[in-house]
C-alpha cells in the first residue's frame, strides 16, 4: 500500500470526524416524554385509605337490616322457614327484603367466625407446607443442612460434621431421626 500524501490524510480524518457519533448531540430524555398522571402513594395514605374503607364497610353493616330491631307484631324468623311477603302489600315485601339482608349478615358473621380467614397480612395463617419452602437443618448442629448421608439418613452442614456423623456410635443415628420423626422400624 502506498503512503499517505497530507491531502489524503486529511481526507481521511474529515470523512472519520464525519462518522464519529461521540460528537452528534443526543438529548437525555426523549423530548416527547410527559410524566404520568398517576400519583403515587406512600405506605401511610395505603394504610389510611384501607382503614377508611374498612370503617365504611363496618358502618354499611351495622346501619343495614341486622341493627333494625323487628317490630314485634310480626313473628318473622331468620331461620329461612317463613317468608314475610305472603300478602303483596309494600310493607311485606320491605319486611322481606330487611329479613334478607339480615339472613345474608347472619350467614357472613357465622362465616367469619368460623376460623381464622387466611389472608396475605394474617399473623394466624398456617406456615407452609410447600416441600420448596421447608429449610431443612442439621441433626447435629442446628444450622441450615444441605447435605443427606446416604448410608445413616442423617442431615449434616458440612464435611466436618459429617465426620462427626460417620463417626456415631451403634443406635444414635436412629435416635437423632427419632427426634426428628423420621425413624422407620420395620418388623
Amino acid at each position: 500500500m502506498a503512503p499517505l500524501t497530507p491531502a489524503d490524510s486529511e481526507k481521511h480524518q474529515q470523512l472519520l470526524d464525519r462518522l464519529d457519533i461521540a460528537h452528534v448531540h443526543r438529548p437525555f430524555r426523549n423530548p416527547h416524554w410527559k410524566p404520568s398522571q398517576r400519583r403515587n402513594k406512600n405506605v401511610k395514605q395505603l394504610i389510611s385509605e384501607s382503614s377508611r374503607k374498612e370503617a365504611s364497610v363496618m358502618a354499611t353493616q351495622t346501619n343495614s337490616g341486622a341493627s333494625t330491631p323487628l317490630p314485634a307484631t310480626t313473628s318473622a324468623s331468620t331461620e329461612g322457614s317463613q317468608t314475610p311477603a305472603e300478602g303483596g302489600s309494600r310493607t311485606n315485601i320491605a319486611q322481606a327484603a330487611q329479613n334478607l339482608s339480615t339472613l345474608v349478615l347472619e350467614k357472613n358473621a357465622r362465616a367469619a367466625f368460623s376460623g381464622p380467614t387466611v389472608t396475605y397480612t394474617n399473623i394466624e395463617s398456617a406456615p407452609s407446607l410447600n416441600p420448596s419452602q421447608q429449610t431443612r437443618y442439621c441433626d447435629i448442629t442446628g444450622l441450615p443442612a444441605p447435605y443427606t448421608d446416604p448410608k445413616t439418613r442423617l442431615r449434616y452442614h458440612d464435611k466436618e460434621v459429617f465426620s462427626v456423623v460417620r463417626t456415631l456410635g451403634q443406635g444414635v443415628p436412629e435416635s437423632y431421626l427419632e427426634l426428628r420423626a423420621a425413624h422407620v422400624v420395620l418388623k
